[in-house]
């Protein structure tokens, strides 16, 4: 067996460990759903039911934190977006030192404890008389998420070729007409899946929401404080539908892709 052998060996055994380490948190968490316990476990294994769906359908307030992220993530991406990708184009035009500090004051978001944004933005918005609530929500997960678009949109930047930017302004295009009909097209991959990463982090958010949500809860502080008042699999038939909702769209959106590169 030579060496290229035990590499590529070697190399399907960490994939395939990898993607089992991810897998079975996630295969447990099905089979609980099924499970006639009143605990979210597969052991001991009680029988097959269906009643937690049924618990599921019947669990209000479960279904209203689902809406309140629902809500939040969809004003995050409406707010987070069109910024992230303003500072991107802003930082992609300046040079200097001054891109460097730039840079680093933008980045800093990411860099601060979700805890300190959620108590900073509380305390700031009390002093103008805005307590916590979806709008606070927003606010504060936005002031960092819209530095991870801009990083995205930032990688995509560096690979533009400006000159077809200079082309266009050269024979007289205006500066919204390039940035619509060359540079938008461009970013259009980007911006999609900047916005799915938008979402995503808002609506798994915990630390930041925690303290600026007011009477408004999201899924997540619900999921955290059932935890403590007594968690049933209830919230594994939840997690399950939404795992299967994913799952469903990632295919249908991958067979689209590939419907559209094959015509």
């Amino acid at each position: 067996m030579n060496s290229q052998t035990v590499l590529r060996w070697s190399v399907r055994f960490y994939i395939g460990f990898f993607f089992l380490y991810l897998f079975i948190p996630l295969i447990i968490m099905g089979l609980a759903t099924f499970n006639d316990s009143r605990f979210p476990t597969i052991s001991p294994w009680k029988g097959f039911t269906l009643k937690w769906f049924a618990a599921l359908a019947q669990d209000g307030a479960m279904w209203q934190a689902l809406l309140t992220s629902l809500i939040v993530a969809v004003g995050v991406l409406i707010i987070a977006l069109p910024i992230g990708i303003s500072c991107a184009l802003f930082l992609s035009s300046v040079n200097g030192r001054a891109k460097t500090f730039l840079y680093s004051l933008m980045m800093s978001p990411l860099l601060t404890p979700g805890v300190i944004i959620g108590i900073s933005t509380l305390i700031f918005w009390r002093s103008l008389s805005v307590n916590g609530g979806m709008f606070l929500t927003v606010v504060a997960q936005t002031s960092f998420i819209s530095a991870y678009v801009m990083l995205m949109m930032l990688a995509r930047l560096q690979r533009f070729d400006r000159t077809l930017e200079q082309a266009a302004l050269s024979l007289g295009a205006t500066q919204w007409q390039t940035f619509r009909r060359i540079l938008l097209p461009y970013l259009r991959p980007t911006m999609f899946s900047s916005a799915v990463l938008t979402f995503l982090q808002s609506f798994e958010n915990y630390n930041t929401t925690l303290f600026v949500k007011g009477y408004d809860t999201t899924l997540t502080v619900y999921i955290a404080s059932k935890v403590r008042t007594g968690l049933t699999p209830a919230v594994n038939a939840l997690g399950l539908t939404l795992i299967v909702l994913t799952v469903f769209f990632a295919v249908v959106y991958e067979l689209k892709r590939r419907h559209d590169k094959s015509a």
